[in-house]
């Protein structure tokens, strides 16, 4: 599977620091747990390209009354 492409699973997705001054971002899908921890430069980067990629999806997006 790509990343483009369309999926029928279902995922839980939690994110919070850990008691190590981590951040971890906690994947939970049928029969995988997946705790991911990064030092939190590596998250602010994660954060960064999260929003980029919020702002493309959006530019992507139809826009309502157009074809």
């Amino acid at each position: 599977m790509g990343i483009d492409r369309e999926s029928d699973l279902a995922a839980n997705l939690q994110i919070g620091p850990t008691t190590l001054g981590m951040v971890r971002i906690y994947v939970e899908a049928e029969g995988v747990e997946l705790p991911l921890d990064f030092d939190p430069e590596e998250a602010e980067d994660i954060a960064e390209e999260l929003r980029a990629a919020a702002e493309a999806a959006r530019a992507m997006a139809p826009k309502p009354g157009r074809r």
